[in-house]
C-alpha cells in the first residue's frame, strides 16, 4: 500500500494531514484527511470516521467542522474520506449534484456502468480502515462513525450493518429514510436498480424496522430551519422506528439552525464527547 502525503499541519498539539492512495474498491485514486491527536505520540488511539454529504470532499469538514480541538481533548483520531470516486470517466458522472461525482451515497452500486467504481460502502467499511491501520497509530478495536446529510445516512447504515465494528454512531441532519425521499430514490434507482427490495439494506429506518440495532444511544442533531427537513430528511421516521424497536436514540431539534456547516460546528463538541464516552470506556 502506497500512501501519498499531500499536506500535514500541526493543530491543537496533533497533526492534521491529507493523503491519497490507489483504491481497489473504486478503481481510482482516493483522497482522505486524518487528524491524529497528540495522545497518538504515546500509542494507538481510538478512531472516528466522518462521512460528508452531497457535493463535498474531505476538505469541507476538515476545514469547517471544527473537530480538531475536541478530538485533541479526548484523544481521538478523525478520518474523513471523500464522498465518491472522481474522474473515472463514466458518461454523465458530473452532470448532477445529487448523483455521480460527490454523491456516492455510501452504497455498493449494482447497475452498469456505476458498479465498477461506485463501491463506497465497501471502501468505507473495509478498505479505508485497512489503509488507516497500516499507516497510523490507531486502535482498530475502538472505532466510531458519524456524518452529515448523505454522510449521516452512510454513518447510520454502516453502523447498523456492522455493530461489531462501530462502538458509537451519530449524525447531523441525516437522510434517515432514503427510500422515501427524492435524493434517495434517484440515487438508489441509478446505483441499485428498480427493485426496491434491494434498497432496504441501505435505508437506516428500514434497517431499524427489520431488527438491526447497536449498543448505546444514537445521537442526531437536526436544525429546524433546514430547507431539506420535510422533503428529504424526515428525522421523525427514524425516531419512530427506533422507539418501536427499542433502539436508544436522541433526536435533538435545534431551533433556527439550517443544513450548513454552522450546525456541525455548533454541536461538534457534543458529538465528539458522545463518541469519546463509548470509545474510551
Amino acid at each position: 500500500m502506497v500512501l501519498t502525503k499531500l499536506s500535514e499541519q500541526k493543530a491543537f498539539g496533533g497533526m492534521q494531514g491529507v493523503y491519497r492512495h490507489e483504491a481497489r474498491q473504486t478503481a481510482c485514486e482516493m483522497e482522505f484527511s486524518v487528524f491524529m491527536p497528540p495522545q497518538a505520540q504515546q500509542g494507538p488511539v481510538p478512531v472516528l470516521y466522518y462521512l460528508s454529504g452531497l457535493t463535498c470532499t474531505q476538505e469541507n469538514v476538515t476545514t469547517k467542522g471544527g473537530f480538531q480541538a475536541y478530538a485533541a481533548e479526548h484523544g481521538l483520531a478523525v478520518v474523513c474520506p471523500d464522498t465518491s470516486p472522481r474522474g473515472v470517466g463514466i458518461a454523465g458522472e458530473d452532470d448532477d449534484y445529487d448523483f455521480g461525482t460527490g454523491a456516492g451515497f455510501y452504497v455498493d452500486a449494482m447497475q452498469s456502468p456505476w458498479a465498477a467504481n461506485y463501491r463506497m460502502y465497501s471502501y468505507v467499511r473495509a478498505e479505508l480502515p485497512a489503509v488507516i491501520a497500516q499507516g497510523f497509530a490507531i486502535d482498530t478495536s475502538r472505532a466510531g462513525i458519524f456524518g452529515h446529510s448523505m454522510g449521516g445516512h452512510g454513518a447510520l447504515t454502516i453502523a447498523l450493518k456492522n455493530p461489531e465494528t462501530y462502538k458509537s454512531v451519530s449524525a447531523f441532519a441525516p437522510i434517515v429514510a432514503p427510500m422515501q425521499c427524492p435524493w434517495g430514490e434517484k440515487a438508489f434507482t441509478g446505483y441499485l436498480g428498480a427493485d426496491r427490495e434491494s434498497w432496504r439494506e441501505y435505508d437506516a429506518t428500514e434497517l431499524i424496522t427489520s431488527g438491526k440495532t447497536i449498543d448505546g444511544t444514537i445521537l442526531i442533531d437536526q436544525g429546524t430551519a433546514d430547507p431539506f427537513l420535510d422533503e428529504q430528511l424526515k428525522p421523525h421516521l427514524f425516531d419512530e422506528a427506533c422507539n418501536a424497536s427499542g433502539q436508544a436514540v436522541e433526536v435533538r431539534l435545534q431551533e433556527g439552525y439550517d443544513h450548513s456547516y454552522y450546525l456541525m460546528a455548533s454541536f461538534m463538541a457534543d458529538h465528539i464527547r458522545h463518541h469519546a464516552g463509548a470509545l474510551k470506556d
